[in-house]
This record gives C-alpha cells, sequence and structure tokens, in this order.
C-alpha cells in the first residue's frame, strides 16, 4: 500500500515542483518562436529586395539600347547578356544574396577565363560591365543618354 501512496502523490508533487519550470520553458519558446517569426519575416523581405534590385540590373542592360556585351572576347546581344546572368545566378545557387554579391560574382568578370565583361554602348563607349552595374545600383549614370 505504501507503493500505491507514493505512486498515487509522486507524479502530483512532480508536477507542481516542475510546473513554474515548464511555465518558463513554454513562455521563452513563445518569445523565440515570436522573434524567430519577426526576424524571418524581415529577411524574406530582405531577400525579395534583392532579387528585385539584381532584376532591375539585369534588365537595365536588357533594355540598353544598341548595347553589346563582351565576354571573353566575343560580342552579344543584350538579350543573350541577360540569359548568360540569370543562367549565372542561378549556378551560383545561394552564394548570391544581395545585389552586389551579383555584380560580384556573375556580373563582372567571365569563371573560366578571369577576364572582365566589357559593354560596348550604342556610341562606341566601352566600360566594364562592373562598372555599368554598381553605377546603376547607386542610380548615379544614365547609360541610355549614350
Amino acid at each position: 500500500m505504501k507503493s500505491e501512496k507514493r505512486s498515487k502523490g509522486f507524479p502530483d508533487k512532480i508536477a507542481r515542483k516542475t510546473f513554474p519550470v515548464n511555465r518558463f520553458v513554454l513562455l521563452s519558446l513563445v518569445e523565440a518562436f515570436v522573434i524567430l517569426s519577426l526576424f524571418s519575416g524581415t529577411l524574406c523581405a530582405q531577400d525579395n529586395i534583392e532579387k528585385k534590385k539584381i532584376e532591375y540590373l539585369i534588365s537595365s542592360l536588357e533594355n540598353l539600347k544598341g548595347a553589346k556585351f563582351i565576354r571573353n572576347g566575343s560580342e552579344y546581344n543584350r538579350q543573350e547578356a541577360a540569359k548568360h546572368l540569370r543562367m549565372k545566378i542561378q549556378l551560383a545557387g545561394d552564394r548570391v544574396q544581395t545585389a552586389d554579391d551579383f555584380i560580384r560574382l556573375c556580373a563582372s568578370k567571365s569563371y573560366t577565363s578571369g577576364k572582365p565583361y566589357l559593354i560596348r554602348l550604342s556610341d562606341g563607349k566601352t566600360i566594364k560591365a562592373e562598372k555599368y552595374f554598381r553605377d546603376k545600383l547607386k542610380g548615379g549614370v544614365f547609360y541610355e543618354k549614350y
């Protein structure tokens, strides 16, 4: 009988002693969940902004009238250039998180040869693609005038 009394009262005593700890743990978990939810929402929004910046940069080249994209000494039209840059983003995967990552890892130079990408503008002036994209990102220089 003594063992029955112990078994009946034992879980009850544990529950009373550990409830404040469980409540604290539960509240901590809820707080952590709320903070992580807010943080992940912020990250998703930031991620979306960066994707829009990258697409803006590619679209600016794609719509740059009369421009030629020079890769490893060969000229490509604007649409081929945009297609190539989008393909490089896919190949880069998670390494491209920001517009700066895109410029540095995908839009500045050839991965195979290391040669810088160039853009020949409609007036014949040739500039490095990295400069073009960084200027566009800053909103400073409008190459469409050329």
